[in-house]
């Protein structure tokens, strides 16, 4: 269960899926992408283009503990810079085929597969694997396309619960995880709907504005901080859309306040 304090982790975005937050003592960045914007081959699939800088380089995060990263194989997701910084984290959680490519210092998650991490102060944080799929339909469609994706849920004593949905696209998997965690505190939610013509006739392959919105219901999200809807042109859907589909849905003021204020 999520146990509402009256102070709420800070969430940093830096633009496209990378954001950073502080959790039980624990500093946490998700998908870490920070190349200068160009065109990214991506092997077998359509190339990815990218718009605009992160809003940090790595050199200005300071120290990591763990890294969680939804899937390793797209370069809006884990690029150049991301996999070196790798190196300097401790822990990446990932899914279980991206730890055996990673090596070193990366642990597979599969769906409700947990670990506990030590608290700096005593005590643990327990990070627990979620499912996500990355596009429209079944699982076992979707993978054979896009590959394997994992979302994650951080849970711990005295703690709020939070969501990082990944690359999801599936409210059906939002609503397994609603099943044993809701309601959550923070969810950090990858939308954006990014699409492409050659995949699945064009539809999003993760959450849309409105899916996001009803996303957050099922959660009974009490804050929702969106990633993963800037910087790449295969992103459809930005932070006009999100803010009217939250609007439309009665939940804008579930957005985080620091980043409806971001121009």
């Amino acid at each position: 269960m999520s146990q509402h304090g009256t102070e709420q982790i800070q969430v940093r975005t830096f633009g496209g899926p990378t954001a950073l937050f502080e959790y039980g003592g624990l500093r946490f960045l998700t998908d870490p992408t920070f190349d200068g914007p160009g065109d990214y081959a991506n092997p077998g699939r359509p190339t990815l283009t990218k718009t605009a800088p992160a809003g940090a380089t790595p050199a200005d995060l300071g120290p990591v503990d763990v890294v969680l990263l939804s899937h390793d194989e797209h370069a809006d997701n884990l690029d150049i810079s991301g996999r070196a910084l790798l190196a300097d984290v401790p822990l990446t959680l990932t899914t279980p085929g991206g730890a055996q490519r990673l090596g070193e210092g990366a642990r597979g998650l599969a769906d409700w597969e947990s670990v506990e991490l030590d608290r700096p102060g005593g005590g643990t944080v327990t990070v627990t694997g979620v499912p996500a799929v990355h596009g429209p339909g079944p699982r076992e469609e979707v993978e054979p396309f896009t590959g394997q994706v994992v979302g994650f849920v951080l849970t711990g004593q005295g703690l709020p619960t939070v969501y990082v949905s990944g690359d999801n696209a599936s409210l059906d998997a939002v609503e397994e995880t609603a099943g044993r965690y809701a309601p959550v505190d923070t969810a950090v939610l990858f939308a954006g709907a990014p699409r492409f013509p050659v995949l699945f006739d064009g539809e999003p392959l993760v959450l849309d504005s409105a899916q996001a919105a009803e996303a957050t219901r099922i959660l009974g999200a009490r804050r929702v901080v969106p990633v993963h809807h800037d910087s790449w042109s295969h992103f459809t859907e930005g932070r006009d859309e999100l803010e009217a589909a939250f609007t439309a849905a009665g939940l804008s003021d579930r957005l985080d306040r620091d980043w409806t204020r971001r121009a």
